[in-house]
Parts: structure tokens; C-alpha cells; sequence
């Protein structure tokens, strides 16, 4: 089987789309679609159904990407250990974030790594922790940071950096001048969450089951999709929020939201390292592996 046709099949299995993928592969949709009508006659196989503007992976289709991923990955690996062998660095690696690590934390590292490997490729996919630790488990990222523990046995995770949560108000709230609120005063709040299926969400349902109580208990009145959508939402007075601080340093600095500690929580939280049980590493990966160690990021070492 032909490499390029292999990636160029991946590539619109995993975008659901030929004209994304011939975007994202800089190359005409004509030409995606005859390297992956070339690949079905090659194999004796339908691998796509074509639904409109979109595509799906048929059942041997979903079957061949698993093997895809795996070929693409092994060949990148090859290609990165004879450019190492030769003093260089080179090559794509794809790192996945959930949201707060993914927007506030991985791309300063990303640009610093770029630094000391200008040659290299780097990709950041962004999504919530579940799906974040999915692309994982089947090569579409070789690491990851996410903001809760996976529960895969196919991933190994570790305590990466600590966070915190706080609670976050509108600059003209009357609890913008205070430094802490009680839990019960927060219960009494409109309060703005991440959707289920978020590390944020997870983190925040953690903190307040340790504090003996529930989010069935709170005045929950809106579910947003993103950190950025949440914050949104606090200025435009829609409700308070818990999350983590990270996210909203900028904003905080600036005047534009308060944030405020819940006396009687406790809201340590950490976002975790997280990568493939089995699979082996790339040179490039485990390059920023290395880098993530030399980093003074404040985190305990524990593997599970």
C-alpha cells in the first residue's frame, strides 16, 4: 500500500470530509479523491461512504484506519530517528490539550520547544478531557495534557502542574471587593458550568463532593461548551463560575471579572501528562517529554 494514499484515506476518515482533508493536506479535492479511489481498487474494498458533502468510514474502513495510524505513526518515527541519528530534529508531532491546558498553558511551552527545534511540526488539538484522552488511545496524539485523569487502561497518566479553582464574578458584583465567599453564600448564586464531559467539570463536581455536597444542591442556570463561553457569560452577568485560574489571570488583572476563594473548599486540582501504556514514542516526542521534565512546573512525579 502506498503511504500517501494511506494518509490522505486517514486524513479524510478523520475529518469526516474531502474537501477538509484536501485543505488540510494542500492538495486538491480531485486529487484526494482519486488517491483514495485508487486505494479501494488497490484493496478490493469501499472504504468511504460518501454522504453528501461528507464521509463516513465504512465497517473496513474503520477497520484499515486503526492500521493506518499505526504505519503513518511508525513511518514518521523511522523518518525522526534517522534525522536524530544525523544531529537534526525534525518532523510533525500532534499533541493534544483539553481546554485550559490547550489554550492557557501548552502553547507558551509549544513556543518555547519551537525555539530549541525550529524545524519540527507541532499540531494542538483542543477538546474536552475524554476526547482529548480518545485521540490518545488511537495514535490520532502521541501526548497529551488534560485537566482529569483518564480512566483507559490503555493510557498512563501523571500529576503534570497543580491548578486552582476560583470562583469568578463580574467586575460589579457586590462580591468583587471580597476575597473569599462561603459555600453556602455560593449556593445561592446563579452559577455557569463547562458541559459534562469536561476535566473542568469533573474537577468541579471532585471539589464539591469532597466538601460533602452536589451540584443538584446549586442554582446551576446555564452549560457552555468552552472556558471561553463560560467567562462570556459571568461578564454579561448570566451567573459566577468555578474555574480554574489559569484562565482567567488576564481578565482578572484587567478589571474586567473578580476572582474570589471559597473559604470552605478545597480547590487544589492538577491537570495530568498523559500518554499511550504500550505505544513507542517518537524521537520527537520524547523530545518534549524531556523539555516538559526541565520545566519548572511545580509537579509531583506519581505514575499510574
Amino acid at each position: 500500500m502506498d503511504l500517501r494514499r494511506l494518509e490522505v484515506f486517514a486524513k479524510v476518515a478523520e475529518l469526516g470530509s474531502f474537501s477538509r482533508a484536501a485543505e488540510a493536506l494542500y492538495l486538491t479535492q480531485p486529487t484526494v479523491s482519486e488517491h483514495v479511489r485508487a486505494l479501494e481498487d488497490e484493496l478490493g474494498v469501499q472504504l468511504l461512504d460518501r454522504l453528501g458533502r461528507g464521509a463516513t468510514p465504512t465497517r473496513a474502513g474503520q477497520l484499515l484506519l486503526g492500521y493506518a495510524r499505526r504505519i503513518l505513526g511508525l513511518a514518521r518515527e523511522a523518518q525522526q530517528a534517522l534525522d536524530q541519528f544525523q544531529g537534526r530534529m525534525s518532523g510533525e508531532l500532534v499533541i493534544g490539550g483539553s481546554t485550559i491546558p490547550g489554550e492557557y498553558v501548552l502553547p507558551a511551552l509549544i513556543g518555547t520547544f519551537k525555539t530549541k527545534y525550529p524545524d519540527i511540526s507541532l499540531s494542538l488539538l483542543i477538546g474536552d478531557s475524554r476526547q482529548v484522552g480518545a485521540w490518545v488511545e488511537q495514535g490520532r496524539a502521541e501526548l497529551a495534557v488534560v485537566g482529569a485523569r483518564p480512566a483507559s487502561r490503555a493510557l498512563e497518566s501523571r500529576e503534570l502542574m497543580p491548578d486552582e479553582l476560583v470562583i469568578v464574578v463580574p467586575g460589579g458584583h457586590p462580591w468583587a471587593s471580597r476575597k473569599t465567599v462561603s459555600l453556602d453564600e455560593l449556593r445561592r448564586e446563579p452559577m455557569v458550568m463547562r458541559e459534562r464531559g469536561s476535566g473542568s467539570r469533573e474537577a468541579v463536581e471532585h471539589v464539591l463532593e469532597k466538601a460533602g455536597v452536589t451540584l443538584a444542591s446549586f442554582r446551576i442556570v446555564g452549560e457552555m461548551g468552552s472556558t471561553q463561553a463560560v467567562k462570556q457569560a459571568v461578564r454579561a452577568g448570566v451567573g459566577v463560575a468555578l474555574i480554574s485560574r489559569r484562565a482567567v489571570d488576564d481578565e482578572c488583572r484587567a478589571g474586567l471579572v473578580a476572582c474570589v476563594k471559597v473559604k470552605d473548599l478545597e480547590v487544589a486540582r492538577s491537570f495530568y501528562l498523559v500518554t499511550h501504556r504500550d505505544r513507542t514514542r517518537s524521537p520527537l516526542a520524547q523530545a518534549f517529554l524531556d523539555f516538559l521534565e526541565s520545566q519548572p512546573l511545580d509537579r509531583p512525579s506519581k505514575s499510574t
